[in-house]
């Protein structure tokens, strides 16, 4: 995957994810060899990623997204299988992936109060506490997704000019921002106070050694734990719902969905147009039209 299709270490790090969770199945019901593989084998194993947690299953339940991921996941290594005679036939056609109906599921956004809920309760006295506020601030206000705040290095901070460089984006771009003074102040606040002391250009190393860089999912642990911290309830919390209230905000401004889509990377407006599902006051203006009242 990384030699023949370039894939990005994150993306490896998924089939890797994916593939173990294959591994500690096809264990527990005794098919050690590759070979013994066939539909029926790999539906149960389909069915019992979706159908845990229960003593014994593989892991925990995945969500829909998941089991899209796993499903894909799962026919390109059998078609690698096949093509490396390991398989006696290619089975990746038998492996469905589950329906997602467009807009189904609601963007899980926070509204603004709870925002600043989060923001006030995290310790800024401490080395930890000033790390993930600067990341904090990065996902609210430039809508960041947790693999682009882990990807930012020192030679993305423009001071001179005040500009953040996001680079590699998901929709395969750059993105320069204006650095706002609150980032910059908190940043600044951050490597003075909070950094540890590496060769790493990566911006946000772990506090404790080994001062390596954060990855994506560790920096979606903290948003967890903040919104945790600060009571803030939320269905599947992470470094996506600080995201999700970024681009709501920018909804209720009522800019267009190119300038947001811009803004924050996505790859196509459908992406961005979710959001309107959640802006029911505006929604309910418009259907009632001129000259009627709002019940």
């Amino acid at each position: 995957l990384r030699e023949e299709r370039g894939l990005r270490e994150t993306s490896l790090y998924a089939y890797g994810f994916h593939l173990r969770r294959l591994e500690k199945y096809l264990r527990r019901i005794g098919a050690g060899d590759l070979a013994a593989l066939s539909p029926a084998i790999l539906s149960a194993f389909v069915a019992d990623c979706h159908g845990a947690p229960e003593a014994g299953r593989s892991g925990k339940r995945l969500g829909r997204s998941s089991m899209i991921g796993l499903c894909c996941s799962l026919r390109v290594f059998l078609r690698y299988l096949y093509r490396e005679g390991i398989i006696a036939q290619d089975l990746s056609p038998t492996v469905e992936t589950p329906r997602q109906y467009r807009l189904a599921d609601l963007p899980r956004a926070i509204s603004w109060e709870e925002v600043r809920q989060v923001l006030e309760a995290v310790d800024r006295r401490m080395a930890v506490g000033r790390r993930d506020y600067a990341m904090l601030l990065l996902m609210i206000t430039y809508g960041l997704r947790g693999h682009e705040v882990a990807g930012v290095r020192l030679d993305d901070l423009d001071w001179e000019r005040e500009r953040l460089r996001v680079p590699e984006r998901k929709a395969g771009h750059s993105t320069a921002y204006p650095l706002s003074s609150v980032v910059g102040e908190a940043i600044l606040d951050y490597l003075q106070h909070g950094r540890p002391q590496s060769a790493d250009r990566h911006l946000f190393l772990r506090v404790l050694a080994p001062f390596v860089p954060l990855r994506g999912s560790s920096v979606s642990n903290q948003a967890t734990r903040r919104l945790g911290q600060a009571g803030i309830h939320v269905a599947r919390p992470g470094s996506h719902t600080f995201r999700h209230s970024c681009i709501q905000r920018l909804v209720d401004a009522e800019l267009s969905f190119k300038t947001i889509g811009d803004y924050v990377g996505h790859r196509s407006p459908s992406s961005t147009q979710g959001y309107t599902k959640i802006a029911v006051e505006t929604l309910r203006e418009v259907a009632l039209g001129d000259g009627e009242e709002i019940a």
